[in-house]
């Protein structure tokens, strides 16, 4: 029996839950990986799974196996590709996901540097802000905004996006300027943001003087997507808290104007996140690394 290769194939049945996916993810005869985990319980002497028609469910040896399993195969893989990244290029397909205007103004518009450098690496971007589930959907990375909901994933803050309070003039001509934090609650409306995986909104947080303001008012309409949050905005449809590097232009041509001059606002922090246990093959270091440079420019406005 090939130990190792039994390993593999057991730990992917635990991650992709059943035999069918294991076997397409290892691009091996589903036959063949049965053979593998039988001859691995056999050579342990005990069962690691229980399996069922419709599922497969791990025992408790096979939880214990599992988490050392992991590990075994984390180290040999950083092993073998520390050994042969110096030999080859990277290459291979490299599936990302990131929203769309993350897409639109920080990655798409650079990536002629980036495939200058790495010709042979093809990268596959998926656009959203939606829950993945990186192990099934083979995501090997992603650039997120905000603080990263699943604890289970590796995250690695790499930069921040600053927030600009502003409106619309014909918003303002009609509801007014609004003076302080406390102004939004009555008599005006909000371009509201809502997470796409909770549908909670984001509140407004201003900052002044050591005190801290937090607002949540009511809308016309809320988003979950940033460039429709901006388009939003810039409709006339209510105050938002955006993007700065998505409004500069606006803010320039005066098609959106600045609201609660002096109060600071919160940052976005930005990181690249990867699910846990996976080795991160040569392809994925060398986009983490460039997309780190590219963005460590960024300067946060965080002024309303």
């Amino acid at each position: 029996m090939d130990q190792l290769a039994a390993m593999r194939a057991f730990v992917k049945v635990v991650e992709t839950g059943n035999f069918t996916r294991a076997s397409e993810t290892l691009r091996m005869p589903k036959a063949t990986l049965t053979n593998l985990i039988q001859g691995l319980e056999k050579h342990l002497q005990t069962r690691l799974l229980n399996r069922t028609t419709r599922r497969v469910v791990v025992t408790t040896d096979g939880v214990l196996y599992y988490e050392r399993a992991v590990s075994i195969i984390a180290d040999i893989d950083e092993l073998d590709g520390r050994l042969s990244q110096a030999q080859t290029e990277p290459s291979g397909r490299l599936r990302v996901e990131m929203s769309g205007a993350f897409a639109d103004w920080f990655v798409i518009p650079f990536l002629g540097e980036f495939y200058r450098k790495y010709p042979d690496i093809q990268l596959d971007i998926g656009i959203g802000d939606r829950t993945v589930d990186y192990l099934k959907e083979n995501v090997d990375c992603a650039l997120r905004g905000g603080e990263p909901a699943d604890q289970s994933l590796i995250a690695r803050r790499i930069s921040e996006v600053g927030l600009v309070t502003c409106a619309a003039p014909k918003y303002l001509d009609k509801f007014g300027t609004p003076e302080k934090p406390e102004d939004l609650e009555t008599g005006h409306f909000f371009v509201n943001y809502f997470m796409a995986q909770t549908g909670q909104v984001r509140p407004f947080v201003f900052r002044k003087d050591g005190r801290e303001i937090s607002v949540t008012g009511r809308h016309w309409i809320a988003v979950n997507d940033a460039r429709s949050y901006v388009l939003s905005a810039a409709a006339g449809h209510g105050i938002g808290q955006l993007p700065d590097f998505m409004v500069s232009e606006e803010l320039e041509k005066g098609s959106l104007v600045r609201v609660l001059h002096g109060w600071t606002t919160d940052t976005i922090p930005l990181y690249i996140v990867y699910p846990p246990n996976r080795h991160l093959s040569n392809k994925v270091r060398v986009f983490v690394d460039w997309l780190i440079r590219l963005l460590a420019g960024i300067q946060p406005a965080g002024q309303g």
